[in-house]
């Protein structure tokens, strides 16, 4: 299990359920959260086999930058 970290400009519950979708459809994510009261709106996502760039691919399709802080 990895745990990568990523700065985002998902800073509201209205912007996590937008982003949720998108996701919650990439093979591989065990789990994922974002912390909205963190200055840098961290998404922190535990992976079995996803990927950093799938990661960012997903949140990028539902409107949204990833920023890779691993």
């Amino acid at each position: 299990m990895e745990t990568l970290k990523f700065k985002t400009n998902i800073k509201c519950g209205g912007c996590v359920a937008t982003v949720t979708p998108s996701l919650n459809a990439v093979e591989g994510i065990q789990s994922w959260e974002v912390d909205t009261a963190n200055p840098d709106k961290v998404l922190t996502v535990r992976a079995e086999t996803a990927t950093a760039a799938d990661v960012k691919r997903a949140v990028e399709a539902a409107g949204y930058k990833a920023e890779s802080l691993n």
